[in-house]
């Protein structure tokens, strides 16, 4: 498994990744992360993950954002997250999750955020598997979890 930039060369099959139909209210379409990516490039790190050839996913990290614009706590984590839907169940999540965590490292952090949908079937189990814990928070409704690095 790798991590790329996202190119000419690759945007196109970015763009046509599809997570499974029961999880697209769960996450932005790609399109939507390039155009967030595109407009804060400098807080945007978008990469699509392969595994040798075959493209099976895509994430987006974020990094230097202050909190409800709080400039004493500024963050970085995971934004984005689509795995396509016949790659799901093979460890390209936890890969993507881990490959933005050594970002974060990398570049002095000691902690990653997240944020998920709290409903049925959402990823809250994945995200707690994989060592985030809900802070308390709420971002648009969603559930802002942390993970110590």
């Amino acid at each position: 498994m790798r991590l790329e930039t996202i190119t000419p060369d690759n945007y196109e099959a970015a763009l046509g990744l599809s997570v499974r139909p029961d999880q697209e209210d769960l996450v932005a379409p790609v399109v939507k992360s390039l155009a967030e990516a595109y407009v804060f490039p400098e807080h945007a790190w978008p990469r699509v993950i392969y595994d040798g050839d075959r493209l099976v996913g895509f994430l987006m990290g974020f990094f230097d954002i202050p909190w409800n614009d709080r400039p004493d706590d500024v963050r970085a984590g995971l934004w984005r997250l689509n795995i396509a839907a016949d790659a799901q169940g093979h460890g390209y999540g936890r890969f993507a999750v881990d490959a933005v965590c050594a970002e974060i490292r990398a570049r002095g952090g000691d902690r990653a955020y997240v944020t998920w949908e709290p409903r049925p079937g959402g990823p809250e189990p994945f995200y707690l598997k994989l060592g985030f814990r809900p802070t308390g928070e709420r971002s648009g409704g969603q559930t802002v979890g942390v993970r110590d690095l």
